[in-house]
């Protein structure tokens, strides 16, 4: 206890030292374009999170709000590092967890653009493993005890389902009975594996459900990782670059962090706050064969700006363009009911007034969620607490980067109802 109370006064000491003004110098570069937002309503985003930084439950954060494309709020605050006491600046990199996701699913979209891959296809035409799926169900018997009770998949599981994560494909995050038992027992996460190695492994267990009947957030993208390799030729992450990372500008967005010269730049939590579920939060230092593409991409704030951006402006920016217009507006449609057959399970992470499209939430209904919003809003995050939530209708994008798996679901929407507060109506 005694050493956690240093460490806290050490960051309160960081937050006065280093305050939001002085880490702004280091990030907004030209003088912000106000229009639509309220600067008292942005100062008030500003005394939030120096607060938090000050009270010691971050050891630091960027926050960047976007309009058409140029940044009006871009301001970093506390530490990257406690251990270093360097402060944020505008090249600090985050373990970006399930913010992957939006990025691999773009990525599976590029091959679908490219002819080489169809959202109705089965997943065994790349992974033959799948081919004939089991479907687990718990039941009870006379005596009282719980069973599973096993019977074949209605029909496979497509590429969509993958996307829009129906597959039954679950994990072990989230105590399903004894489904979840299989899934821990399995040694999915044993050795040195690739995505070859992954997907077999899934392939062996049984899926929670039938394909293309609930949303239940397991594995499904990680899948779509191997797939995306199979139909390519290439490494999951080859192929991004190649054809997503290199031509929109993501120059620091990686899998693993293998300069020394980057190793610095990389954010770190509290030395109280680094356990995610029952594992302590990765190191991106330390190669690995895995690529997953559910949760292991790293990046800084402005790469995934760029990101955002492109999808915003209809699949292009700066002049580069990975996808048509088209393709990212089937992005954002819903996939959950009741847009389609498709149900949410009971852990139903994108909340009450949204749906999910292909890689994202997607907000249905303005307040829903009893955080205020505008309908058609895209949004994710992921474990380490990394955020970002767009209006595509008033082009706007915001992102907030920091790691603190303990704080992430109390901070986010205190940071966006003041975010939205802020707006100009």
């Amino acid at each position: 206890m005694r050493q956690s109370c240093e460490w806290l006064a050490i960051i309160a000491i960081a937050a006065k030292l280093i305050s939001p003004a002085t880490a702004a110098s280091n990030l907004l570069t030209e003088a912000p374009d106000l229009t639509g937002f309220s600067q008292a309503g942005l100062d008030r985003v500003t005394e939030m999170l120096d607060r938090e930084v000050g009270q010691g439950h971050l050891a630091g954060a960027v926050m960047l709000i976007q309009h058409h494309g140029k940044p009006v709020y871009y301001q970093g605050f506390g530490v990257r590092d406690p251990a270093t006491m360097a402060p944020m600046t505008r090249d600090t990199i985050f373990r970006l967890y399930s913010m992957t996701k939006p990025i691999t699913s773009a990525a599976a979209m590029i091959l679908v653009e490219q002819g080489k891959l169809k959202l109705d296809d089965p997943v065994a035409n790349y992974i033959p493993a799948f081919a004939n799926p089991q479907v687990a169900t718990e039941k009870t018997g006379a005596d009282g005890k719980t069973y599973l009770d096993f019977a074949p998949a209605l029909k496979p599981i497509t590429v969509l389902d993958l996307m829009r994560q129906s597959s039954g494909i679950s994990s072990a995050f989230t105590d399903l009975g004894l489904i979840t038992q299989l899934y821990l027992k399995a040694g999915l996460f044993d050795g040195d594996f690739d995505n070859r190695d992954f997907a077999d492994r899934l392939a062996r267990l049984p899926l929670a459900y039938q394909p293309a009947t609930v949303w239940d957030y397991g594995h499904s993208t990680d899948v779509l990782g191997r797939v995306i390799e199979v139909a390519s030729g290439m490494s999951l992450y080859d192929f991004e670059k190649k054809y997503l990372f290199d031509p929109i500008g993501m120059v620091d967005t990686s899998y693993y962090i293998l300069d020394p010269a980057k190793a610095p730049r990389i954010a770190q939590p509290l030395p109280t706050d680094r356990i995610i579920g029952n594992e302590t939060i990765s190191d991106p230092t330390v190669k690995r064969k895995w690529e997953s593409g559910g949760g292991g991409l790293n990046g800084t704030t402005g790469d995934y700006a760029r990101f955002l951006q492109m999808l915003l402006n209809g699949g292009e920016i700066d002049g580069k363009r990975v996808l048509t217009p088209e393709t990212v507006a089937l992005m954002r449609k819903d996939e959950v009911a009741p847009a389609t057959d498709v149900k949410p399970w009971a852990y139903y992470y994108p909340g009450a007034g949204f749906g999910y499209g292909l890689g994202f939430g997607v907000r249905t209904g303005p307040g829903d969620d009893g955080v205020p919003g505008f309908v058609g809003e895209m949004a994710w995050g992921g474990a380490a607490g990394t955020y970002f939530w767009t209006y595509p209708d008033r082009d706007m994008v915001m992102i907030f980067m920091v790691q603190t798996p303990t704080q992430r679901g109390r901070i986010q929407p205190i940071l966006k109802t003041l975010i939205y507060d802020a707006i100009v109506k």
